[in-house]
């Protein structure tokens, strides 16, 4: 497991001259936290998603994985560590679901060493754990939407992170299966950092919740914390009831038509 810690983070595009798209970002990940990213389209996630793992580079502040400075470290260094699945589909070239989850293991191969043992068992035991190991020798290109968003979870798996960093997980999936991987990530306890958009889902299995909008953090906290019905009327225009979920001690939401 590892430590994420932004400061005072910054980003805009790379000419430099557009607005700023996040600006004075703090957030925390500490070991084994499941962490939700929530805010409406265009608020920033995305963006500070790939701060977060090595792909937009920060104008200000800093990135830190267990105190080290992520942009001081190799490009290796960070894939060794942090583990990414993102709303997009690779270009997967007709490789099968077997070939295309062995990737995972590439930041921990030589230039040119080939898998061994190791790899093999790695790539077996993630498959398991998403429930896919059926299909490993199927082609990954007609599988079903949430059926690639768990063959990429096996990826993501393989590669042993300490971190795994997470846009929309839940994005291709029917309820059953959002549910079920949700519950995986929570048994996984890895450290965890997600976007939403289901807020119930966020409230649900998130230990603590950033809301971001037009690119700054304005709340954070437990979900009971974060969602009330003031703050979501402020961030996403919408009326809501905000109340304790009937079976779980989390924050239920429902979303109220205006008349």
């Amino acid at each position: 497991m590892a430590s994420l810690l932004i400061r005072g983070l910054g980003w805009r595009a790379s000419d430099g001259a557009r607005p700023w798209l996040l600006r004075g970002v703090d957030l925390e990940v500490g070991e084994g936290e499941f962490v939700g990213l929530i805010g409406p389209n265009g608020s920033g996630k995305t963006s500070l998603l790939r701060c977060a793992y090595r792909f937009n580079r920060p104008d200000e502040g800093s990135v830190s994985l267990d105190g080290s400075d992520l942009w001081r470290q190799s490009p290796r260094w960070s894939a060794r560590r942090i583990a990414v699945v993102l709303q997009e589909f690779p270009q997967e070239f007709g490789l099968s679901v077997e070939a295309l989850v062995a990737m995972g293991r590439t930041p921990h191969k030589g230039l040119f060493e080939g898998d061994d043992r190791e790899d093999g068992e790695r790539v077996s035991q993630a498959l398991e754990r998403v429930g896919m190991a059926h299909a490993r020798l199927r082609p990954f290109a007609p599988l079903s939407g949430g059926e690639k968003q768990r063959v990429l979870l096996a990826r993501a798996l393989a590669q042993q992170p300490g971190l795994l960093i997470l846009d929309e997980p839940t994005n291709h999936l029917d309820p059953r299966y959002q549910l079920e991987l949700l519950q995986l990530l929570r048994k996984l306890r890895l450290s965890t950092l997600a976007s939403f958009h289901d807020l119930n889902l966020a409230a649900a299995f998130c230990d603590r919740l950033y809301v971001i909008d037009g690119g700054r953090i304005l709340a954070s906290g437990t979900p009971h914390e974060v969602l009330s019905a003031e703050r979501l009327q402020q961030v996403f225009g919408v009326h809501a009831l905000v109340d304790r979920h009937p079976l779980a001690d989390h924050p239920r939401i429902t979303w109220v038509s205006s008349p």
